[in-house]
């Protein structure tokens, strides 16, 4: 609570010209822009890597944030190799501009991500094996639905 020489109400807050003033500020304030970086493009294919490896860095440092934040049910192994899975995924994207829009994705879902914009059944959905209901919720053929009881 922050100290005021205005006189106070029983309340806590402190009355001025203007009315009563709320002076219980919390003590750390949400700031959305914490994890926003501004887009710009790689000037050339050393500059994107370097940045790619930076954005995966930032990734694998907060795991142990994710798995806490999200309560999820995973071991932080899992999250990492997750992760790395998905990196691996694009390394052979061949054109400067593709990569500079995934980094672009990239830093979007990292924000979204820490600043707790997600669920655990989004950050659940990455992984198919681990998932609450599982890959194979619904048969793969009609037949297959009709031997288990399926509509």
């Amino acid at each position: 609570m922050r100290t005021t020489n205005r006189p106070t109400l029983a309340n806590g807050t402190a009355t001025t010209s203007k009315g009563p003033q709320v002076t219980n500020w919390p003590k750390m304030p949400i700031t959305p822009t914490k994890y926003a970086i501004t887009t710009r493009q790689s000037a050339n294919w050393s500059d994107a890597k370097r940045r790619v490896f930076a954005l995966y860095r930032r990734w694998l440092r907060s795991t142990p944030e994710m798995q806490s934040m999200y309560s999820l049910p995973l071991p932080i192994s899992v999250i990492r190799t997750r992760i790395r899975q998905e990196f691996e995924r694009n390394r052979f994207v061949n054109k400067l501009p593709v990569v500079d829009v995934l980094l672009t994705k990239g830093h979007a879902d990292y924000q979204e991500t820490m600043n707790f914009w997600r669920q655990t059944t989004h950050m659940m959905s990455y992984f198919n094996e681990e998932s609450f209901r599982g890959a194979k919720r619904l048969p793969s053929s009609f037949i297959d639905g009709f031997l288990q009881g399926r509509n």
